[in-house]
């Protein structure tokens, strides 16, 4: 039987059936899975039973992945699963709901701000593939915005003002807004700010897109105050109500999103009191976002 495809609107987010990503998918799957997500950029896949192992074999259908972010993390030689999955749930290596104030929990508190994954390194994430093994009863959604639907909305004047302009990012950028600046020098030289194009295209649908982030430090040769204003005003365009699709988790749901044309971030739960063991695999882009569109130059779309 083929997989079925259950949009949540037209254009963005859909819910995937009839598909097992345990066993492995016949090449009829695999393209219509690629197909759906160049459409949707954002897929769940409800009911899945996966390892680890499993859960790293579908994501690298879409690439190389990444391994698990350093900066940070002073234990960043105990990670409580593999290097190659990103532990964003809230437990410690016991497996229960961390410290108040622990250093693990003030760094992933910026998981709740809107963001795209690796924007900070140079090689940005392409697609992220997020597996819920235990959620919060109550809150702990994810919301994603559809980058390429506020790149749409904008008036032509904005798209042609900002099409070419350049952005730094940084994890510390992100984490300095919601006050946590505890880093060494060495983690701050680990991951240095990196530039990143503000508009691009996404070859497989040849649709514009916004790339935004928390991350967004300045916008490169506008003034300090011009390029605070600028991200901030493009930041609540794109995170608009009819942009952003919400996710209410349930166990066993792996949700599959375009970092490319997408922010997400994770709603306020207790996290003191309720276990959310969550674990993402990222692939990496094919490279660094301003090389990429220098090679592949595109026209702005009408």
């Amino acid at each position: 039987m083929a997989i079925s495809i259950y949009p949540v609107n037209d254009r963005f987010a859909a819910e995937i059936g009839d598909v097992d990503l345990s066993q492995p998918l016949s090449q009829e799957d695999r393209d219509a899975i690629r197909q759906a997500f160049w459409k949707y950029a954002v897929l769940v896949f409800p009911e899945q039973q996966l390892t680890h192992d499993q859960h790293i074999g579908f994501a690298t259908l879409f690439g190389p992945l990444e391994v698990s972010i350093k900066a940070g993390r002073s234990d960043a030689g105990k990670l409580r699963i593999r290097e190659d999955l990103a532990d964003v749930s809230n437990l410690d290596h016991n497996n229960q709901p961390w410290g108040e104030k622990s250093r693990q929990r003030m760094f992933q508190l910026g998981n709740r701000l809107w963001h795209t994954d690796s924007s900070f390194r140079h090689v940005p994430a392409g697609a992220s593939l997020l597996y819920g093994r235990t959620v919060a009863p109550i809150g702990g959604h994810t919301e994603f915005a559809d980058l390429r639907a506020a790149w749409d909305a904008l008036p032509e004047a904005t798209r042609r003002r900002i099409q070419d302009l350049l952005v730094e990012h940084s994890i510390f950028v992100s984490r300095a807004k919601i006050g946590y600046t505890e880093f060494s020098d060495e983690e701050r030289a680990e991951l240095p700010p990196v530039k990143q194009v503000l508009v691009r295209t996404i070859p497989e649908s040849g649709r514009r897109s916004l790339y935004l982030a928390s991350h967004a430090g300045h916008v490169i040769g506008l003034p300090p105050e011009e390029s605070q204003r600028l991200l901030e005003e493009l930041m609540a365009h794109a995170t608009q109500r009819q942009f952003v699709y919400t996710h209410r988790w349930r166990a066993n749901d792996l949700v599959m999103w375009d970092n490319r044309c997408t922010m997400h971030r994770g709603t306020e739960f207790d996290d003191l009191r309720w276990k959310r063991d969550v674990q993402r695999a990222t692939v990496s882009d094919i490279g660094n976002s301003v090389e990429t569109a220098r090679r592949t130059a595109a026209p702005l779309a009408a």
